[in-house]
């Protein structure tokens, strides 16, 4: 029997408040959602392990803004482990459930998986991409890779970004419970100070130059975040991931005397928003003679979703801005005509 408290907590995004400190926050398990992203996929450990963590931190960042439609993050390096990208759809309605999905790219012959994960990236960036939907212009940031984890490449786009200083603590692997079978499990807090009057710094006393949040809070803000943190700190990496510590219940325990209190939570699953008539509008730019050049010798288009592993196959002749169609404009299939 599976206790009420994992049923409750599982794949959820919980926003609370600290009133003592005036820090905002979010706290995440994941689950099946977890399971779903990654068994869509072959991955080795070492990269099944950074999948893991960029989607945690996707959850958490993508419950904290103002989403009409999808946040992305990218990574991309100079390393065997080339591209880590997710994106977070936000709930279509009110209790409705936020949406994630996550792949990466690496080279198999150059990992080396007995090292460290995130040195496996290299030099690089991290991208931040919001996209409200259509009629609104997308915004775009990136940063470079530093710090020495993925955790540590979003707390730098905050600060240098956003001038917010916020602190991700995570927890993520394969777990095991009795007589269950292995499987992922994932949980996170993230710490966001909304500072008054943030410094503007020239230069920061982080890795490379970057801004850290002694570089934009003072005073008694810098005293509450110091303070928070400071609690932050005292989480278990089973208390994290659950399942017996309830999310409630970890807030208490961390941050009872900071007056914490909490908001509606988001329940997270796996999604992926490809079809046939995506990819065929993602094909529409090409001339006839690109097709012909995508064209297998079966004498079919195929396109597979990086993300799901969908496997989509269209008739050339239905492709690009010069297809062939019915009067109603649809693609005219060749058993058509």
């Amino acid at each position: 029997m599976t206790p009420l408290s994992q049923i409750a907590w599982d794949d959820t995004v919980l926003p609370f408040q600290l009133d003592r400190s005036d820090v905002r926050g979010r706290i995440a398990r994941l689950d099946g959602v977890l399971e779903d992203v990654l068994r869509q996929h072959d991955y080795p450990a070492i990269v099944e392990g950074l999948v893991a963590e960029i989607a945690l931190l996707t959850a958490l960042i993508g419950q904290t803004m103002k989403l009409r439609w999808k946040l992305s993050l990218q990574v991309r390096g100079k390393g065997p482990i080339r591209i880590l990208a997710t994106d977070y759809y936000a709930p279509t309605e009110e209790g409705a459930s936020g949406r994630i999905r996550a792949w990466a790219s690496f080279d198999p012959e150059r990992l080396d998986e007995s090292a460290d994960a995130f040195s496996q990236i290299g030099e690089g960036y991290l991208a931040v991409l919001i996209d409200q939907g259509e009629g609104m212009l997308p915004y775009q940031a990136m940063t470079p890779l530093a710090g020495g984890s993925l955790s540590a490449c979003a707390e730098t786009y905050f600060a240098q970004s956003e001038q917010l200083p916020t602190r991700f603590q995570l927890a993520y692997g394969r777990s095991t419970e009795a007589g269950q079978a292995e499987r992922w499990r994932a949980g996170g807090v993230m710490l966001q100070m909304m500072p008054s009057s943030p410094i503007a710094a020239r230069e920061g006393s982080g890795e490379g130059g970057l801004l850290r949040h002694a570089d934009i809070l003072a005073g008694a803000e810098d005293e509450n975040w110091t303070r928070a943190n400071v609690l932050l700190d005292t989480v278990e990496t089973m208390e994290l991931i659950g399942p017996s510590v309830g999310l409630t219940n970890l807030l208490v325990r961390l941050f009872n005397e900071e007056v914490p209190r909490v908001y509606d939570p988001t329940p997270v699953r796996f999604g992926c928003t490809c079809s046939e008539d995506r990819v065929r509008t993602s094909l529409s730019i090409y001339s006839a003679r690109d097709i012909r050049h995508m064209t297998t010798a079966d004498n079919t288009v195929t396109a597979d979703c990086q993300f799901c592993g969908a496997h989509y196959v269209f008739d050339p002749l239905t492709l690009g801005f010069e297809a062939q169609k019915n009067a109603d404009g649809s693609p005219k299939e060749a058993a058509d005509g």
